[in-house]
């Protein structure tokens, strides 16, 4: 594995290592989870802007829930 160093200020150093140390994990991998929980919160929320705005269209609203009705194959229709 290659790595790079980044800078972070102090206090988000100790706040790492107090994760790491809480977790058993190493810094390297407190980081790494870290960084996945931000993109999967960063995605969920642009998932939840874009229902909103697609919600706020009555006409687009419906037309989302019945092609969503349409596509659910759950076996018990």
């Amino acid at each position: 594995m290659t790595t790079t160093t980044i800078r972070v200020d102090t206090a988000t150093h100790a706040q790492l290592v107090s994760l790491s140390v809480a977790t058993g994990a190493t810094l390297v991998d407190t980081i790494r989870e870290a960084t996945e929980a931000l993109r999967r919160q960063r995605f969920a929320r642009r998932v939840a802007d874009e229902l909103a705005t697609l919600h706020a269209d009555s006409d687009s609203w419906a037309t989302y829930v019945a092609e969503a009705d349409a596509s659910v194959g759950d076996g018990l229709g």
